[in-house]
Order: C-alpha cells, then sequence, then structure tokens
C-alpha cells in the first residue's frame, strides 16, 4: 500500500473540502474529491459521481409546493358518513398533471403498448366504452367515437379503471425516462425490445429477435440523476391538498392560514363572481336534476357530458379541473376512519395495515368494503356541487370504470426534503 498517495489524497481533499465548504457543497455541487476518504471521484480509484442539475422537468407536471394544510371536508355531511373529518396534516412537495389524462394520451399508450407488449396486455388496456351505454338514455354514439374521434381527444378519458391508471403510470415513467436517458431505440419510437408489459410474439409465436427473459428494455440507474421518479397516482392527501390551493390565500410573511375553501376557487358560489366572466360557471358538474348545460343560446358550463381538459379557470396552482369534469382515482385503499388512523405527515392508507377488511361483511351484503377498493375525487359532468369540495370521497373497485372516472400523475419532488 502506497501510504504516502493516500496521505496526499487526504491533503488534498481537506483544502478541497474546506474550499468547498466556503462555496457550498450540494447535490449539484459535490466537489471534486470525498470529504470522507479524500479520494478523488470518477477516477479509477474513486467512486463515479455524475452531473446532477436539479430534477428533469417532467412532462405535463406542476410543481405543487407543500407545507401544513387541514384536511377534510368542509362540506355539510349530507351522506352521514363521516368519513373524513378534518385534521392537522404536513405534506412534502410533489408535482401532478396540469390537466387530466385525455384520450389522446391514452391512444399514445395503446400505440406504443400494441408495438411493443403482448397482445393480451394490449387488450386488457383498452378503455370500456361500453360505459356510455344507458338502457334508457341515447348515448349509443359516445361508444364508437368518444374515445377516438379526432374532435374528443384533449377530453379526459373515462372507462379506466384504477387497475389501468396504474398500468398507463408504469408505462409514462418509462417513456419518459428512456428519451430523458438517450437510449431511445433507432426506430423512432423510442419502443422497448422485449415489451414493457410481456415480450411480443412473432408470426410464429416465438419471442420477437432481441428480446430478453427479462423483457428487455433500457437499464436506468437512479444515481446518474438524468431519469424521472415514477409517475404514479396521487395520494388522497395529495390530491386534496392540490384541489384546495391555499397557496393563493396565503399572505406573505403570514405563517397562519387563515382562509379555507370550500371548492378549489375563492368563495361559496359555483359561479365567477368577477370581470367578463361574471356568471359563468367555473366547473363542469350537474346544475340540478336534468340540467347539465343550461338552455340553448345561453349555455353556461356548456358541457353536456365531459369536456377539453384545458376548459375552465386552473386553481393557484396551475391545475385545470381539480372539481368536476370527471372524477379521478387516487392511490388510496378506502377506509371510512383513515382520517384518524394515518400519519400526519405525508398521509397515506394502504392495503393491509389496520382496519382489516374481515371487520366488512362484503360476503353477507352488509358492506362494500375490502382490500379492492379505492378512493375517487372531485365531482364530475354528472355530480352535483356537492361532490365538487376536495374534501368528499367514494369509493369504487380497483377493476372497476364508469364514464365519470378519469385519473391524473403525480410523482415525488426526489432531492428536497421540501
Amino acid at each position: 500500500m502506497n501510504i504516502s498517495k493516500y496521505l496526499g489524497l487526504a491533503l488534498v481533499g481537506a483544502c478541497t473540502l474546506t474550499a468547498c465548504n466556503k462555496g457550498g457543497r450540494s447535490a449539484t455541487n459535490p466537489g471534486k474529491y470525498s470529504s470522507t476518504t479524500g479520494i478523488e471521484y470518477n477516477t479509477d480509484e474513486g467512486m463515479k459521481v455524475s452531473d446532477y442539475q436539479g430534477i428533469p422537468e417532467g412532462p405535463g407536471l406542476v410543481f405543487i409546493e407543500g407545507g401544513r394544510t387541514v384536511l377534510g371536508s368542509a362540506e355539510e355531511d349530507v351522506a352521514m358518513s363521516h368519513d373524513n373529518l378534518e385534521r392537522t396534516v404536513t405534506l412534502a412537495s410533489f408535482y401532478m398533471d396540469e390537466v387530466e389524462v385525455a384520450n389522446i394520451h391514452w391512444l399514445e399508450y395503446l400505440h406504443y403498448v400494441r408495438k411493443d407488449s403482448a397482445e393480451e396486455f394490449y387488450m386488457s388496456a383498452l378503455p370500456d366504452t361500453t360505459v356510455w351505454a344507458r338502457e334508457l338514455s341515447f348515448n349509443d354514439p359516445y361508444v364508437d367515437y368518444y374515445l377516438r374521434y379526432p374532435g374528443f381527444r384533449y377530453f379526459p378519458v373515462v372507462g379506466v379503471s384504477w387497475l389501468q391508471a396504474n398500468d398507463f403510470c408504469t408505462w409514462r415513467t418509462a417513456k419518459v425516462n428512456e428519451v430523458l436517458a438517450g437510449e431511445a431505440s433507432d426506430d423512432g419510437g423510442g419502443s422497448r425490445r422485449g415489451g414493457l408489459f410481456g415480450r411480443k410474439k412473432n408470426k410464429g409465436g416465438d419471442a420477437a429477435e432481441g428480446t430478453s427473459e427479462d423483457g428487455g428494455g433500457v437499464k436506468i440507474a437512479i444515481e446518474n440523476g438524468n431519469t424521472l421518479p415514477n409517475y404514479r397516482l396521487p395520494t388522497e392527501a395529495e390530491w386534496e391538498y392540490a384541489a384546495q390551493a391555499l397557496i393563493g390565500t396565503q399572505e406573505t410573511g403570514n405563517e397562519n392560514q387563515e382562509n379555507k375553501r370550500i371548492y378549489p376557487w375563492d368563495g361559496r358560489q359555483v359561479r365567477n363572481p368577477y370581470g367578463k366572466n361574471q356568471g359563468q360557471f367555473l366547473a363542469n358538474f350537474k346544475r340540478g336534476r336534468g340540467d347539465y348545460a343550461g338552455i340553448a343560446g345561453s349555455l353556461n358550463d356548456g358541457a353536456m357530458i365531459t369536456e377539453q381538459v384545458f376548459s375552465y379557470p386552473p386553481n393557484d396552482y396551475g391545475l385545470y379541473n381539480m372539481a368536476g369534469n370527471v372524477n379521478e382515482w387516487v392511490q388510496d385503499i378506502y377506509r371510512p376512519l383513515s382520517y384518524e388512523d394515518v400519519e400526519d405527515l405525508n398521509p397515506f392508507r394502504r392495503n393491509g395495515y389496520l382496519d382489516p377488511s374481515e371487520k366488512y361483511d362484503k360476503k353477507g351484503y352488509q358492506s362494500l368494503i375490502d382490500d379492492h377498493v379505492r378512493v375517487y375525487k372531485g365531482g364530475s359532468w354528472r355530480d352535483v356541487a356537492y361532490w365538487l369540495s376536495p374534501g368528499t370521497r367514494r369509493f369504487m373497485a380497483e377493476d372497476s370504470a364508469t364514464a365519470t372516472i378519469g385519473f391524473r400523475c403525480a410523482m415525488i419532488n426526489a432531492g428536497s426534503n421540501k
């Protein structure tokens, strides 16, 4: 062992550390030498430390600054469920899609799935367009046209189950990171050779050439820092916090949160009280029995069914349709008492912990609750204004779908404690 070599490196490292401390070592400026061993990084001897300039910008995402808030329903509990009482929590900052996932986004997903994954998975990824069919209503054209007709491109995708939404998040993560890592394939589509969801078969029934037993695809190292964390469904707490957007009511330098909102906007009304758009509805919802849009010549919310995802004013985080248009899936499993069970930092209800499903008599038809029902929030084109309040919550089986539920993705703010 060359002692003088290591002593020399240690001295250089100490000097470098002193210099770096003056400038401030950080994730983006780790220094040339280790402050633990004095060994130079990115050499044959030293550890590889990639250049890092912060988390890459994720397509479609908006930054949501976290903090302390009061979650829970601000509306009268007309259902008498008492399942979301007010409590103080803190949420870390995160990212969320600016808009709901639209038909064009889902069609892109289907394009790549059909191109590089098993046909069985492609069939399972198709939305259930029959959710539009009603025995006593002529919604038949939507069954055929809503998903694929170009005029509906930027309408929110519906007929998608919670399980399908999670698969979309998995695909989106892989596809975005292939592009960011600069390792897209030469065919211009960046397709994974083995398929993300099972190997694509050739005409003879064998695995396509170039596939591997583990599905192939690009290998991405987290340590490189040039890729994004996983796209995923937001937690219920994240979704509710983002919908409230109380940052728009906060006074600079005042740490007290003195205002609360019934809806994702100020006031108790659902119409715009100001300016040239005064009197216009602020969300797409059912105004009353049989009234989805207003009268001809003076349509107000203007949407008999869903509306384009960039319609209506965004909330103070810049998020569109956090009330109305479609309800949105969140990660959490449903339990009535989640508000008192979960932690007060980044609260989340997951499977298999506390309040077991055996307590709920689903087999005896006394309950609808088990470990496969998920929360959805936000209200839809078919819901009355009560469900537009961020604190309201409902649930449905994770493998079910309707014409009133869609989703949007979220992502951790990696590399930050805020």
